[in-house]
């Protein structure tokens, strides 16, 4: 068994293919490691230098901003691995970004935010400090968030003929995104506080953490709740078994 592929993994098609392979995350998040881990894959950690700075109003839809992060945080880890080691590039490199959007509050858990194109989405940024923490919950508390998570993936040209969407001598990129609906409980203010006192939620998009202490403001979700802590598990898998069924060469040396 390969050091990246561990012994319970799914045996599926997409698995089976990164074996031996050099996998690569070009993040240091403990959690999309840790889910990544959770269903088989220990990649070596490669964190991107990708200053994430693209400007927000360059985007029509705010939905493709974490895709185009994402994407300049695979090349750049890509690039420089290849320029560090020629002989030795990646195989598959991962990289994900986590954004999360204010949302109006759906009329049925069935109503689409395209059906709402009258209400702008916000993006909200980590808070500065325990008040804007606060002030940022309050406003979310008894409401809907959206994260959307951006995920790419880049790989060895040479070793795949799939038609990229974005293509450079040497390598190209696939790319996803994830969206899921977070709903706030209608918590007293106290609990709020409480949470903001914790210290979880200043270093987190949107100011909470529902894997952690955070989980207590949370009422439901529509979605993957993994794509919630950092990375959509299901929809990478799927992008890597669609990746094989176009391409049966794909990742073969």
């Amino acid at each position: 068994m390969s050091k990246h592929v561990l012994p319970h993994a799914l045996q599926i098609p997409a698995i089976k293919k990164l074996k031996g392979k050099r996998i690569i995350l070009a993040s240091n998040s403990p959690r999309r490691n840790d889910i990544l881990r959770t269903f088989g894959l220990a990649p070596d950690i490669v964190s991107s230098t990708f200053k994430e700075d693209l400007p927000h109003d360059s985007f029509e839809d705010i939905h493709e901003y974490p895709v185009a992060t994402a994407s300049h945080k695979a090349v750049e880890v890509y690039e420089r691995l290849v320029q560090e080691d020629p002989d030795n590039a990646p195989d598959l490199v991962i990289a994900a970004d986590t954004i999360v959007l204010t949302h109006a509050l759906p009329s049925t858990t069935q109503t689409s935010y395209a059906d709402l194109p009258q209400i702008a989405q916000e993006l909200l940024e980590k808070p500065s400090d325990k008040e804007d923490n606060l002030r940022m919950l309050l406003d979310l508390n008894g409401g809907v968030c959206e994260v959307v998570t951006g995920v790419s993936v880049g790989f060895d040209l040479v070793k795949s003929s799939v038609y990229p969407v974005i293509y450079s001598p040497g390598y190209n990129i696939k790319s996803i995104d994830e969206r899921t609906l977070v709903y706030f409980a209608d918590n007293p203010k106290h609990i709020v506080q409480a949470y903001v006192e914790s210290g979880e939620g200043v270093d987190r998009a949107g100011g909470f953490a529902i894997q952690g202490l955070g989980g207590i403001l949370i009422r439901k979700i529509e979605g993957d709740y993994h794509n919630v802590v950092g990375f959509p598990a299901a929809s990478f898998f799927a992008l890597l078994d669609m990746l094989v069924d176009e391409d049966p060469d794909f990742l073969d040396l």
